[in-house]
């Protein structure tokens, strides 16, 4: 709320403009589960990544809403379990649960086939995709959602003008782009896009148990192993971000690598917006923040760094 957060592997600076308009700056530690030399391998990583994003995404929101608002009430530690709760049952009912019996009434309408059929995972995957772009075009209208998703943009203008080798300025990055390959935008899109193929391969598997001639129990059970598949696709969806991303020599490679990341781009549009000057100087502060190269310029606006008045 009223800023971003910026990472450098075990660090992220928490920048934010208050009510009294001053850029305030917080440096902390990146919570990471995903330290042992298991979890950092290809094809694992990924899920355990989504879950300590999700943890550190809650800390520094709720942080930041101390910071903005000098009168705001600091949630305690159960109110913050208990929003995270609220939040994944949201989100298991609205794309595991829903999408489901959305594809189960296009097969009762004769409009797609049975639970072993593709079409029953293609309804089930489109659902998840509209009621997603839809969902983010209406918490886009809300004021303060509107705000985030500029501060969105100017965290990608900033970095796209780091990468460039520019001067890191609120000017500078105004004439960047606002969309980026690396975005979390296209992690979700290829969550989205992978489940269709996933669940089309390995739910039809497990319907030759015996126990799964029960319909209902079919059902629930079908639901319970999507819940689970999710560890996979994460994992997947993680492997195919990092891949778009990555340059090439190789031409063929090139543009196999910009098609994998085109749909994310485009999605970008809805999850970013054009930031005003202010953010963009909220932004710069950021990156200069966890920037290591220091042959990189960075011309900044005044900013107060709490950890030092905290130190003294």
């Amino acid at each position: 709320m009223g800023g971003l957060i910026m990472r450098n592997y075990n660090n992220y600076a928490l920048v934010i403009r208050n009510d009294k308009k001053e850029i305030l700056v917080e440096h902390h530690s990146w919570y990471s589960l995903s330290r042992h030399s298991l979890l950092q391998k290809t094809f694992v990583r990924g899920f355990p990544i989504l879950l300590e994003t999700l943890i550190n995404g809650i800390q520094a929101l709720n942080r930041s809403a101390e910071l903005v608002d000098s009168k705001a009430q600091k949630n305690s530690l159960l109110q913050t379990i208990l929003s995270l709760a609220v939040a994944l049952f949201l989100a298991i009912f609205l794309f595991v649960v829903l999408p489901h019996l959305f594809a189960l009434s296009m097969e009762y309408f004769g409009f797609g086939g049975t639970i072993e059929n593709l079409s029953f995972h293609v309804w089930d995957g489109l659902f998840k995709i509209f009621l997603f772009l839809g969902y983010i075009y209406a918490i886009s209208l809300i004021p303060a959602i509107k705000e985030v998703l500029e501060y969105h943009g100017a965290e990608h203008k900033v970095i796209s003008c780091y990468e460039n080798e520019m001067l890191v300025s609120a000017q500078n990055a105004k004439h960047c782009s606002r969309l980026h390959p690396r975005c979390g935008t296209s992690f979700i899109l290829f969550v989205l896009f992978l489940a269709i193929i996933i669940h089309s391969i390995f739910i039809p598997l497990i319907l030759f148990f015996p126990l799964l001639e029960n319909n209902a129990i079919m059902h629930c059970v079908v639901i319970l192993f999507k819940i689970v598949l999710i560890i996979p696709i994460s994992a997947c969806a993680y492997e195919l971000i990092r891949a778009s991303a990555k340059g090439t020599t190789n031409r063929f490679l090139k543009i196999c690598l910009k098609l994998l990341s085109f749909p994310g781009l485009v999605l970008q549009i809805l999850t970013t917006k054009e930031p005003s000057i202010e953010q963009l100087e909220v932004a710069v502060i950021a990156l200069k923040e966890v920037a290591h190269d220091y042959s990189q310029l960075f011309e900044t606006v005044p900013y107060k760094t709490l950890d030092d008045m905290n130190k003294g």
